[in-house]
């Protein structure tokens, strides 16, 4: 890929995030859940913003998992379990620039299906 396509890949995608990361903030009781997908793997944790401080994350790559709508559904399981037992019932989903489909819709519907609120 050329070098200037790559570029303005990166600027807008650093856009996205910004306008996304701007409007969102998440606190102890209501914590930021982010997500990361790369091309072979996908990640996600919950973080309390006020202190800097990663409440609960999943990690696909650890679990055997791909960055594929099935697996990210199993990411967002373990995900909801983990968020469960830290007593977090209600979120705030922080989709990271990502467009919102594909694997990261996945994840969400998948959130909430396991009763998470956001």
């Amino acid at each position: 890929m050329l070098k200037s396509i790559q570029k303005k890949k990166n600027r807008m995608y650093t856009q996205r995030k910004r306008r996304v990361r701007g409007k969102i903030h998440g606190t102890a009781e209501l914590p930021r859940v982010t997500v990361f997908r790369s091309n072979k793997h996908f990640y996600a944790q919950a973080i309390d913003d006020e202190r800097g401080h990663t409440l609960a994350y999943a990690d696909g790559r650890k679990l055997g998992l791909k960055a594929t709508r099935e697996d990210a559904a199993k990411v967002a399981a373990d995900m909801a379990e983990k968020l469960k037992s830290a007593g977090i019932e209600t979120i705030v989903f922080d989709r990271n620039g990502y467009l919102y489909h594909g694997v990261v819709a996945s994840f969400a519907d998948a959130l909430r299906e396991a009763g998470i609120k956001f």
